[in-house]
């Protein structure tokens, strides 16, 4: 089992392999805070026997994928009440999601939902319960999303043809010139 130390200030991630998760809190002081979550063999807290991975975070969230309902589904962990928050309508039985990114408020999360051979970038926005696919329309290949701090823009990997770049779009999934 790993753990994970994310610097708040930088969102930096360390790996170590304490079997716990940790996060380091800091401050502009040289010290910071390390918060240790205990294991749940119940898969209630953040650290379970199941596999949690791709962390991201964004103030007081914290976005993941664990295994715990036998597949991979997106999990919102509050750092503050240190509680499992509450995800209605996101995670679905016959899809597997991956690559979370959550905004700097924590009620938008994007990621990349697979189904059927199909991979697409959806927005979920928690104040709603509503659930967009964003690439819908792409006949191409979409990984790694990441949100804009206001959660207004949504940066990705597209793959046409064996060669990746980048694309952005906006909340509604209308792709942005780069240019």
């Amino acid at each position: 089992m790993w753990s994970l130390i994310v610097n708040l200030a930088t969102q930096r991630r360390v790996i170590s392999g304490a079997g716990l998760l940790a996060i380091l809190l800091t401050s502009c002081a040289p010290a910071g805070q390390l918060l240790h979550f205990p294991f749940d063999p119940g898969g209630r807290g953040l650290n379970s026997p199941f596999n949690e991975t791709e962390p991201g975070i964004s103030n007081r969230y914290l976005v993941f994928t664990s295994t715990r309902q036998s597949k991979q589904d997106i999990y919102v962990f509050d750092l503050e009440t240190q509680r499992l928050v509450d995800l209605p309508g996101l995670n679905a039985y016959d899809a597997i999601a991956s690559n979370p990114a959550i905004s700097a408020d924590g009620n938008l999360i994007a990621f990349v939902l697979s189904r059927q051979g199909q991979s697409d970038i959806y927005l979920y926005n928690r104040g709603t319960q509503q659930l967009r696919n964003l690439t819908d329309s792409l006949n191409a290949d979409v990984r790694n999303p990441s949100l804009s701090s206001d959660g207004n823009l949504i940066a990705f990997e597209i793959g046409i043809n064996g060669q990746w770049d980048i694309a952005l779009c906006d909340r509604t999934g209308q792709l942005l010139s780069l240019n």
